[in-house]
């Protein structure tokens, strides 16, 4: 017999500014720094998920998130998916803070390797990426995902980017 388990429904809303996408003529850095500035609005996943980029700078890029239940899996803690989206955002940006203007970069292959679990109660997330190397046609970057507040590592992982003309 199943037991029955009393609920409490809960809610979270959030919004959007409409997608921008890179303009040519901004070499990734740029881009990445105006939307730190805030002269360019973040992408949609950010809100939807809770995490912003907070630093940048070449070959690097930080990312923060707050942990909460509405990330929870089954068991009752965060998600592997919201660890890997941290990582994937942190190690994509820190690839493109190193392209020029007219590059583009997409994820090839993401390894994403969780040590610890994390809660809602961890807090603050902090993602710290780092481009290993930047080439014409591949890059690749490695990340820690640790707590902001208990300096703990949670996840670390690579990728590996192809790289591209987004220029017209």
């Amino acid at each position: 017999m199943t037991p029955t388990v009393k609920t409490t429904l809960n809610s979270r809303t959030h919004s959007w500014a409409t997608p921008t996408t890179p303009p040519a003529e901004l070499s990734g850095l740029e881009f990445l720094q105006a939307l730190i500035d805030g002269t360019i609005p973040p992408p949609p996943i950010a809100a939807t998920l809770g995490f912003t980029l907070v630093h940048v700078e070449p070959g690097v890029a930080i990312f923060e998130g707050e942990t909460g239940e509405h990330q929870y899996n089954p068991l009752g803690s965060v998600h592997g998916g919201y660890y890997a989206t941290l990582l994937d955002s942190a190690l994509g940006c820190a690839v493109m803070s190193r392209l020029p203007a007219g590059r583009g970069y997409t994820t090839t292959q993401l390894g994403v390797h969780m040590v610890r679990p994390a809660f809602a109660h961890t807090g603050i997330l902090r993602c710290e990426a780092k481009a290993v190397h930047v080439g014409r046609t591949v890059a690749t970057a490695e990340a820690r995902l640790v707590g902001a507040n208990d300096g703990k590592l949670y996840a670390h992982g690579t990728t590996t980017c192809a790289i591209f003309s987004i220029a017209p």
